[in-house]
């Protein structure tokens, strides 16, 4: 699973005209790491999803990438 996008972080944040430091500020977290979590450096823990989708308002699903 090397280089593979898990997550759509990124581009729900862009879609909901957000930025990764916004992010970062309303949960608390290193701008860094909310970064790797955009790049699918690392990925962000379930309950993380969990709450970065109550703070965009959409559906836990709508961050994580479907597989084909």
């Amino acid at each position: 699973m090397a280089n593979k996008d898990l997550n759509r972080i990124k581009v729900v944040l862009v879609e909901h005209k957000r930025t990764n430091k916004w992010l970062a500020e309303q949960l608390g977290k290193d701008p860094g790491t909310v970064s790797k979590w955009c790049t699918n450096t690392s990925q962000p823990s379930i309950d993380m999803f969990f709450k970065i989708a109550e703070l965009l308002g959409v559906d836990y699903t709508e961050l994580i990438v479907q597989p084909q």
